[in-house]
Parts: structure tokens; sequence; C-alpha cells
């Protein structure tokens, strides 16, 4: 089960500018990541949200590259759903390489919400739908997020009392 152990998060992201930028591929699945990151950014206070659609989870990184240096977080979602040919590989590889590289590049927390799948009923059952197992976009929102926020602290100078999404201190 992918979302055992998931960790419980509180975070008030008041303040925050926050990108969301989403692939067009597979519409209801990719409409229920959405909402699910809209519900997450609004449960966090996150007023701030500049929402992008582009293609497909191929384009992911190059929007978010664009979009990092404006914000303090982004969240990528997106799915690309097993096929008889190796175009998947190649396309989860590139999504998931390129959105690394813009979060460790930037020093912005992209949060990460591209669902790799065998099939649509996978996909489906993580998107956060009704009757859906899993809500990835809301994970991928808290989670970029709650890094943001990490990220603020980390910023602030020694000696003050560091905090996380999940308490103070470790």
């Amino acid at each position: 089960m992918s979302g055992h152990g998931a960790p419980t998060l509180a975070v008030d992201g008041g303040g925050l500018r926050v990108a969301v930028v989403a692939a067009s591929w597979h519409e209801v699945v990719m409409d229920g990541l959405v909402d699910g990151a809209r519900r997450a950014l609004t449960a966090a206070g996150v007023t701030d949200v500049r929402w992008v659609r582009v293609p497909g989870s191929f384009e992911l990184p190059v929007a978010a590259a664009r979009l990092a240096p404006t914000v303090d977080a982004v969240v990528a979602l997106g799915v690309v759903i097993r096929g008889g040919t190796p175009h998947f590989d190649y396309v989860c590889q590139a999504a998931t390489v390129g959105l690394t590289d813009v979060s460790v590049r930037t020093g912005v927390p992209v949060g990460f919400g591209v669902l790799t799948c065998d099939d649509d009923a996978q996909a489906l059952d993580r998107a956060g739908l009704p009757g859906s197992s899993e809500d990835k976009g809301f994970e991928a929102a808290q989670a970029a997020v709650a890094t943001a926020l990490t990220l603020r602290d980390l910023a602030r100078p020694v000696g003050g009392t560091a905090t996380s999404p999940t308490g103070p201190g470790l």
C-alpha cells in the first residue's frame, strides 16, 4: 500500500506564493489531482496561487523551472500510464529528473504529484476522486508547503528555535 506510513502534516502556509503546474493528459485523473492540490492549499491558508496547465508530464519540468524563481513552492501534477512501449520509462525518468533538478538548482521545493501507474485503475485510485484510496494531489501540495516552511526556518539565524511541520525540533 503506497500511502502506508505517510506523515501527518499540519502546515500554515499563509503568506506563501505557490505555483501549481499540471499536465493535461488523462483529464479525469488530472481534475482529481488539481482538486486535491486546491484543497490542500486552501487548508494551509495559501491564497497566492498561480495555476498553469501544460500538455503532458514531460513538459512539467520546463514550466516548473520558469515558475520557481517567482514563488516559494511549486506543485507538479501529472500522470503517466504504462503502455506497450518504452515511452513510459522515458517520460517518467524525464519528469522525475527534471523536477528534481529544478528543486535542487533553484532551492525552491517542488511537490512531486506525478503518478506513474501500470493502468488506469491505479491512477484513478490515487487521484483523490470519490472512491479513491489516496489523494496524491493533496499530498504533493501539502509536501511543497511544508518544505517551503522548513526552508524558510533554515534561513533564520542560528540560535533561534527551529520548528518543522511535524513539531518542534527533531
